[in-house]
């Protein structure tokens, strides 16, 4: 798979992807693909990303048979959770670029908020 493929490359490479629900995932802007013109029309222009969502969107809307409201959440709560890990790693780097002394009151301080 390379990195930039076509509508019709990622109907190929996704099983249960129909042109009718990729278009439909577009236009409530659960998948963003990248636009570039091509003879003046543009087009979408799919990344690796964008192919690991859609699939996850298949999945969510077959095995888990959600309507298209239901999915918009569970898809912006994934993100969020996306997110916040992301934010996390953040922070433990940082934290873990502390000497010990402050790594140990800040690993303190969190034992304290869990209690």
């Amino acid at each position: 798979m390379t990195d930039r493929l076509t509508e019709d490359d990622v109907l190929v490479a996704i099983p249960g992807l129909t042109r009718t629900r990729l278009l439909a995932f577009v236009e409530s802007e659960l998948i963003i693909p990248l636009r570039r013109e091509n003879a003046g029309d543009p087009v979408h222009v799919f990344r690796r990303v964008d192919c690991a969502r859609l699939n996850l969107l298949c999945d969510l809307t077959d095995g888990l048979e959600l309507d298209e409201t239901a999915l918009g959440v569970v898809i912006t709560l994934i993100d969020q959770l996306h997110a916040t890990r992301k934010d996390l790693l953040a922070i433990a780097r940082a934290v873990d670029s502390e000497p010990p002394d402050v790594r140990a009151r800040i690993g303190s301080a969190i034992v304290g908020f869990q209690r």
